[in-house]
């Protein structure tokens, strides 16, 4: 890993860069937008260092690096990448083409579906899952749910930012790696 206190300057620079935008999407809730640190070259030069530290030190090294659609896409390929090896989208229903595997999973009001294409994970394989934010876990959770589907083994789930106080990692079934935490 990178020098601890460099890479510790890093997060902190890329955590001063989220926008907040309070009452987004409903009243209440305050998003936090990763977006904002894309529009600059050096924070996402920075991004990709932080997230290969991270994931670098996952042991067994995965085989295999998730992205959970749609922001987990911009982040999954910088590890998948550097680690050589593949990357797997998992998408909302309906998204990708061949034969599936789907879940299922509770939103705060209604219920929401994922999919992964069934060729795409081997038996065995040692999958790390990558998305931008835990709140709830119910999308990670799900995630996991379908690699379990195809066999595969959930070394970790690694999220650039987490919402402490909604505990979604209690609905993770694995170890979550959490960059920032609010």
């Amino acid at each position: 890993m990178s020098n601890p206190l460099d890479l510790e300057k890093k997060i902190r620079k890329i955590r001063d860069h989220v926008n907040e935008y309070p009452d987004f999407p409903k009243p209440g809730v305050l998003f936090r937008d990763v977006f904002s640190v894309f529009q600059n070259a050096e924070l996402v030069a920075m991004l990709r260092e932080v997230l290969i530290a991270f994931a670098t030190q996952i042991q067994p090294p995965v085989e295999c690096v998730v992205g959970i659609d749609a922001r987990g896409f911009l982040l999954a390929p910088f590890i998948a990448l550097e680690l050589e090896v593949p990357f797997v989208p998992v998408r909302k229903k309906g998204k990708l083409p061949g034969k599936v595997a789907l879940v299922s999973y509770a939103l705060e009001y209604g219920e929401a579906n994922m999919e992964i294409q069934e060729s795409s994970i081997k038996e065995g394989q040692r999958v790390l899952i990558v998305d931008d934010l835990l709140a709830t876990g119910g999308s990670l959770g799900a995630a996991c749910t379908l690699v379990k589907k195809l066999g595969g083994v959930v070394e970790a789930c690694l999220v650039l930012m987490e919402l402490t106080e909604l505990k979604g990692r209690l609905n993770v079934p694995t170890n979550v790696i959490s960059i920032i935490k609010y």
